[in-house]
């Protein structure tokens, strides 16, 4: 069974990437884009962006989504979203390990107010990722990596952390594990554990109350180490009665 969901999960992200190509297929920059040569590539590349369906090496590739000072964000991303977003789930690409970058690039293009069909497309892209990422295993997909890219694309939280709760799955669980021991020590803090575009507090707020509601009894499935628990169960509370703990850590914050 699990198999089974894992090889669904799969073929759903196959086939979101199918469809991110069909729908940008022919997807160009605007023809008066321009950005500067010292600091972004050369003219040669920057007409590479105004040709349509053109692969681009790799390092192309990352400048261009990397690339903040666009004059329209969106039609370069656009022309280069669908590789792009292969490049996202393989492990052995540039752009592989920049995708909480690549999050605020999406949002950067304002991917929502793109034509319906398009908008449709980025959006079943990202379910279909993060789908994906919760039932494999690391190293193909960081799980608290692809929730960053999805958050940061979508300006949304609670929307992944609802399917998270939902799937019972081994892997994902494990997943969980893997990102509360990321995440414990900015939470310890009340800090977001990534960089955000959005509203830091509010999402600080709603991951805390969602671990210290749920995680727990994934952890133990799991059989995660006491000591991982432990600093779990003091997320879950506030103020002193955090702090005053006598399983507070030791190390410095």
């Amino acid at each position: 069974m699990t198999d089974m969901h894992a090889r669904r999960a799969e073929l759903r992200l196959d086939a979101s990437l199918e469809g991110l190509a069909v729908v940008l297929r022919g997807a160009t920059a605007d023809p008066e884009e321009y950005n500067c040569e010292c600091h972004w590539g050369s003219a040669e590349e920057l007409a590479l962006l105004k040709v349509p369906d053109v692969k681009l090496d790799p390092d192309l590739l990352r400048r261009t989504w990397q690339a903040p000072d666009w004059r329209d964000h969106g039609s370069v991303l656009r022309r280069i979203l669908p590789q792009l977003a292969g490049a996202v789930i393989d492990s052995r690409s540039e752009s592989f390990r920049y995708r909480d970058e690549i999050g605020v690039s999406l949002a950067r293009g304002r991917w929502q107010e793109w034509p319906h069909e398009q908008a449709a497309a980025v959006r079943e892209f990202l379910h279909a990722f993060w789908a994906y990422s919760l039932v494999t295993p690391d190293p193909v997909a960081r799980t608290h990596q692809t929730l960053v890219l999805c958050v940061e694309a979508s300006g949304e939280l609670g929307t992944w952390l609802n399917v998270w709760e939902t799937l019972e799955h081994p892997t994902a669980d494990r997943n969980l594990a893997e990102a509360v021991d990321v995440w414990d020590y900015d939470l310890l803090v009340d800090e977001l554990p990534w960089s955000t575009w959005h509203d830091k507090d509010d999402m600080v707020a709603v991951l805390t109350a969602w671990l210290a509601r749920h995680a727990p009894a994934r952890l133990r499935a799991c059989n995660a180490p006491d000591e991982l628990l432990q600093r779990l169960r003091l997320i879950g509370l506030t103020g002193p009665s955090r702090w005053d703990d006598p399983q507070w850590p030791h190390y410095t914050y």
